[in-house]
Formats: C-alpha cells, sequence, structure tokens
C-alpha cells in the first residue's frame, strides 16, 4: 500500500508553485497525493506570514488534518516556519518543521511517519538560503504558476519576506525556459510568472549578484517558447518595470495587457517611512505609458492601510490618488505589525478601529474602479479562456485583460480559447458576453 500524502497552502502563488514541485518529490519517492479533505498518513502544510490572519490559518488547517486522520504525521514548511519555527513546533500534532532552505528536502526528514512527541525543528540561518530552487504549480489545466526569482534584497520597514526567503536570486533563464516548455507540453494555455520581486530577475543567476540577464531578456525569450498561448507577469515592483518592457508587452504575440503594480500609499511620506524605492510621480508614469500603449489593459495595485504615521490626511492622499489615478482594482492590506521590523517601534500607530475604516473606505472603492473598467469594456471584442470548475451551472473564464465572464455550463468549453464580444454585466459583476463566429485555438 502506498502512503498517502496532502497538502494545504497557505498566502500567494510562489507558494503554490513550490508547494506543486515539493509533491512531486513524493509522489517520485513513491506515495500517493490525496486532496487535503482526505484520510493521509502525511500531511504537508506550506506557511505564509505576510498577514496575521495567516498566522492564525496555520492552527486551523492542523486541526482539520486531525481531525481527517489523529495519528497521521504533520509537517510544516515556508515562510512562517522560517521566521517562527519554534512557534510553529509548539503547536499540538505538528511533527515536523523545515525552514527556507530544508522544505525542498523534505523526504530526507522523515522516516516511519510515527508521531512525535515534540514538533521536531530543521531551520537554517536565512543567509544559508542563498540558492535557487526552480519550480512550477499545475493547479487546473488552464493555468500554471511558474517561479523565475526567489527572496528580495530591498527593506521595506514593514516586510519580513528578506527574513523568511532569504537575498534575491534568480533562476537561470536556460532553466526556466525549460519548465516553460513542460509546462505548453501539457496542454496548459497560461503561464504567470511568479517571485517575491520577479522585476529583480537575473540577480544571482550564476551564484553572484551581476545580472547576466535582465528581466526584460526573460520576458523576450518567453515569448518564444512554442506552445505557449498567454503569458501573464504577476506583481511586480514599479521601480523594476521599464517601459521598454511595458512596450514589448504591447507588441507581443503572448503576453497579456494585465499588470499588477504594488504601491502601497499613495502618499510620499508614508512611502518614505516604508522605504520605498519610488514616489508617487513614477507610479503615475508607469500607469500612464501603460495606458497610452495599451488603453484595455487591465491594472491592479496593492495598498497598505494603516501604516504607523498615517494620518488621516495622509490616507485621504491616498485615497483621492487612487480616484483619480486610471487603474482597475485594488488588493487592500490593513497593516499588522510583524515581530523584528522595523515598522513596528516607529511612532504613530494607528488605532485598529481606524485601519478597518480605511480598509473598508479602499474596498469600496476598488469595487468602483472594477465595475468602471468593466463598463468602458463593454462592446469590445476579447479572447476568453474558459476555466475547469462548475460553478452552480456555469463555467467562469477570464479575458487577456482579466475581465471575468460566465456562460451556462458545457464541459467542452474548458480550456479552450473563444472570441467573445463583452455585452453586459450581470448582478454578480460579472460579464455576459456574446460568442463571436469562430473559436480561437482549440
Amino acid at each position: 500500500m502506498k502512503k498517502k500524502v496532502a497538502f494545504y497552502t497557505l498566502g500567494c502563488k510562489l507558494n503554490f508553485s513550490e508547494t506543486s514541485t515539493i509533491a512531486r518529490g513524493f509522489t517520485e519517492e513513491g506515495f500517493e497525493r490525496v486532496p487535503f479533505s482526505e484520510p493521509a498518513d502525511m500531511y504537508v502544510i506550506n506557511t505564509c506570514s505576510v498577514t496575521e490572519n495567516a498566522d492564525k490559518r496555520f492552527k486551523t488547517v492542523v486541526k482539520q488534518a486531525q481531525k481527517s486522520n489523529p495519528k497521521a504525521f504533520v509537517a510544516a514548511i515556508g515562510c512562517y516556519a522560517q521566521l517562527k519555527p519554534e512557534e510553529l513546533a509548539a503547536v499540538g500534532g505538528v511533527d515536523l518543521v523545515l525552514g527556507a532552505t530544508e522544505k525542498f528536502k523534505i523526504t530526507d526528514y522523515i522516516n516511519d511517519l510515527s508521531k512525535n512527541d515534540f514538533g521536531e525543528v530543521h531551520s537554517c540561518e536565512i543567509e544559508e538560503a542563498d540558492f535557487y530552487v526552480g519550480s512550477y504549480a499545475i493547479g487546473d489545466r488552464t493555468r500554471a504558476f511558474l517561479k523565475v526569482q526567489d527572496g528580495c534584497d530591498y527593506k521595506c520597514t514593514y516586510c519580513t519576506i528578506p527574513l523568511a526567503r532569504g537575498i534575491s536570486r534568480s533562476d537561470t533563464l536556460s532553466n526556466v525556459l525549460e519548465n516553460a516548455a513542460q509546462i505548453a507540453a501539457q496542454d496548459i494555455k497560461e503561464i504567470v510568472l511568479t517571485g517575491v520581486n520577479i522585476g529583480d530577475y537575473g540577480k544571482g543567476e550564476f551564484g553572484n549578484k551581476k545580472h547576466e540577464h535582465t528581466f526584460l531578456d526573460l520576458v523576450r525569450a518567453l515569448d518564444q517558447v512554442q506552445g505557449i498561448h498567454r503569458l501573464r507577469i504577476s506583481s511586480i515592483e514599479p521601480n523594476l518595470l521599464k517601459n521598454e518592457t511595458i512596450d514589448f508587452v504591447a507588441g507581443s504575440k503572448t503576453f497579456v495587457p494585465h499588470f499588477h503594480i504594488p504601491l502601497q500609499s499613495g502618499s510620499d511620506t508614508v512611502l518614505g517611512l516604508m522605504r520605498r524605492r519610488y514616489r508617487k510621480d513614477l507610479y503615475v508614469d508607469r500607469v500612464h505609458h501603460i495606458k497610452q500603449t495599451m488603453p484595455h489593459a487591465c491594472i491592479g495595485v496593492d495598498v497598505i492601510v494603516g501604516f504607523p504615521g498615517e494620518t488621516e490626511a495622509h490616507f485621504l492622499e491616498t485615497y483621492h490618488f487612487l480616484q483619480e489615478l486610471d487603474v482597475s482594482y485594488l488588493h487592500v492590506f490593513t497593516y499588522s505589525e510583524r515581530d523584528n521590523t522595523l515598522a513596528t517601534s516607529m511612532p504613530g500607530a494607528v488605532p485598529k478601529n481606524i485601519r478597518s475604516k480605511r480598509s473598508r473606505m479602499l474596498r469600496g472603492l476598488s469595487a468602483k474602479k472594477r465595475r468602471a473598467f468593466y463598463e468602458g469594456q463593454l462592446g469590445s471584442e476579447r479572447t476568453v479562456l474558459f476555466e475547469g470548475e462548475n460553478k452552480e451551472g456555469y463555467i467562469h473564464g477570464f479575458t487577456e485583460n482579466y475581465i471575468k465572464v460566465k456562460a451556462p455550463w458545457d464541459p467542452k468549453l474548458v480550456n479552450t480559447l473563444h472570441k467573445v464580444q463583452l455585452s453586459e454585466i450581470g448582478e454578480d459583476g460579472v460579464v455576459r458576453f456574446q460568442w463571436m463566429a469562430e473559436a480561437v485555438k482549440a
């Protein structure tokens, strides 16, 4: 009988890509992978520590595993496991905690899967996380997350990621292209590029700090890989998103007109406190350049509310800045104190009820922005990639510029690309469409 292993991933697309790679390692070792909701001999939880909520979720996930099989071996890996290994090891039911470098060798740390009286910790000093492990995730038949870079050399005052993932380092260009070709060979239509700071791609590609290749080199090379229909850039820092890259995407065969660009604050004062590497005028320039070259492009924005020192005036400056900016949606994060970050000792802490109020205001603005973007696209012809899940009798998909659409469920549509004309926004906020004459690619 094969031993059964199940995985649960908290956090970002990068974590999902790494979970998939680690899971393939278990399969090669003779394990059978099963859904997390089913009984298994071992449960692996890939943790996140970006938000306070992600920390709390870990205990809930451990309880879920124990409910399925109280005797199962439970391992914690990932960012939270690197930052606070002893804390995770103390959670009831946890048998093994592996840090940033050890997680990729997890099968070396398990033997007969018998439960431990106390959680066993193997966690390196983060300075030792200086080598690169490539990975990609195939979560469904339509889309894959391809990791191209890891770690970060930036020193933002609120962020624990450099402490959890180490220095900025990149996959080799040849390996990225090989992974992309492997994904394309599995008839997956879209690849999303992921990393901690993907615009820094090229640094550490050959174990040093030189940039043998740049992010633009990466984009140009990936555009030539046969069999990929869509390439999507995930979050990229505004100071690293060069106009040359924007121009290339505008004329690309496969890169889609969708950018997600962290802002964090629309106040230069707060950006200074955060130690961000740009000010809002640069951000405006990037947005304007995208819209000049691709008027139909979708632009997403990360923003943090309630950072220490953010006054009501600073927040309103951010609100009005985003209100006037031609962006499509917001990802709003409420600031939460993280151990070992400079921000925790800064004066001017914002009361939590004020943080929540500001978050609600920006979430409301995001809904208006998304609606306005969708309305501006009605009547246009777009290409939809349909996904694989039957949701209450409907199939959903996304246009190249990230507009969500739906149609009555039809299994033949799964993982196919079709030309449509966007016609109306439903009560649920999802766009309806008219079919065009023919499928783009089956």
